[in-house]
């Protein structure tokens, strides 16, 4: 991607930028996340560690906000 990027969601984690990510790339929009989390040196990924950004190109920002919007993923729960 050499165009220029839009942030359209900006994620609680990993796993929900992942989930919005698939949205997006199955309606043929192409993502980068970018975090500002420190890589976790676990196999598995946590959850509320810092912001990941869903970046799209800035032509595609408008459809990829309207996908996002056609259905919001689920807030992040706390395990108790």
């Amino acid at each position: 991607m050499t165009d220029k990027l839009s942030e359209v969601y900006r994620a609680h984690g990993e796993i929900e930028a992942q989930v919005i990510r698939g949205k997006l790339e199955s309606r043929g929009i192409p993502c980068i996340l970018e975090s500002d989390g420190a890589p976790s040196v676990h196999m598995v990924p946590f959850t509320r560690l810092g912001w990941t950004r869903v970046m799209v190109p800035a032509k595609l920002e408008q459809t990829a906000r309207e996908i996002i919007e056609e259905t919001p993923p689920e807030a992040p729960q706390d395990e108790s």
